[in-house]
């Protein structure tokens, strides 16, 4: 059974286009490595290196150990404080992804919900999710991500910013990104609620949220899953942007952005690799999760196989 059914995966037209695509196959293998070295980032780096014990300060401003001056023990030198920046890289990395992940699973669940169910009563319900909807769009993602996050800053005492700042930050990205979902599903739910399975349900007796959620809500994932993939790198880009300018991960749990903006202070002294080496980590994770929703969005899309 379950080889037969791995059969039908590896022979599907899905698989397929995955296999044939240079730029799927490439993204993939570089997103396994990044986040094989998040998981596994404890194992993999030389250093904790916001562990104050393990660090020794004329250790400080090495550069990588190709340059002059530079150590093998640092691959790709040290900042200020002696952090080693391939292990804080590492760190960061992690960091980001569960931001990431978890704000696009919150973005998600908030959209579909609100999509099914302004799809499936119509009226004034999905009038009131859909102008509510128009209104975040009408302003940038990054200003409405800024006053989540400074609307949960100003709730919480200041004793509790640094430990709270990883869930502000998933609470201010995930409230920024469900309009996308909640659009995509109730246009689907539009379509699917007049089809024959759905009438058969209801003469059944089943309820609304049953059909909603046991009927429906498989049939229009597949467009959620794109945009979910895509909204990864959208999000993780976001939280970079939110770290930048000081409102994100604090210093003493820097994800990359934190990491970025903590390097931009010294470019201008010649330490150039604080802030180049995380900044290329952070392109390559986005622009390799942007690729492979680009290809799984065209994979299935029928008009185009």
């Amino acid at each position: 059974m379950a080889t037969s059914t791995l059969a039908r995966v590896w022979h599907s037209d899905l698989a397929w286009s995955f296999r044939t695509s240079k730029t799927a196959l490439i993204s993939s293998v570089l997103l396994a490595i990044m986040f094989a070295a998040a998981i596994f980032a404890p194992q993999l780096a030389t250093q904790n290196p916001f562990n104050i014990a393990e660090l020794e300060l004329w250790n400080s401003e090495l550069p990588p150990f190709w340059v002059e001056g530079g150590s093998r023990q640092f691959l790709l030198g040290t900042d200020v404080q002696a952090r080693d920046v391939y292990s804080s890289i590492l760190y960061g990395l992690r960091l980001s992804l569960i931001v990431g992940f978890a704000s696009v699973i919150l973005a998600a669940v908030i959209g579909i919900s609100l999509g099914l169910l302004g799809g499936f009563l119509g009226g004034i319900v999905d009038a009131a999710i859909m102008r509510f909807a128009d209104v975040l769009l009408s302003f940038p993602a990054i200003l409405v991500a800024l006053l989540v996050n400074g609307i949960a800053r100003g709730i919480l005492p200041p004793s509790q910013h640094q430990d709270a700042a990883i869930y502000v930050l998933i609470l201010a990205i995930g409230l920024t990104n469900w309009v996308q979902y909640a659009r995509t599903v109730r246009g689907s739910t539009m379509v699917e609620r007049q089809k024959e399975y759905v009438q058969a349900a209801r003469i059944n007796g089943i309820s609304g949220p049953g059909i909603m959620f046991n009927h429906i809500m498989p049939n229009v994932m597949g467009p959620v899953l794109v945009i979910a993939t895509i909204n990864l790198g959208m999000a993780v880009l976001t939280e970079a942007t939110l770290s930048f300018l000081g409102v994100g991960m604090p210093a003493t749990q820097p994800s990359l952005g934190t990491l970025i903006r903590i390097g931009n202070e010294y470019l201008f002294s010649g330490i150039w690799w604080v802030v180049i080496f995380p900044s290329a980590v952070l392109v390559a994770l986005v622009l390799s999760v942007n690729l492979l929703g680009d290809w799984l969005r065209d994979a299935l899309n029928p008009k185009l196989r």
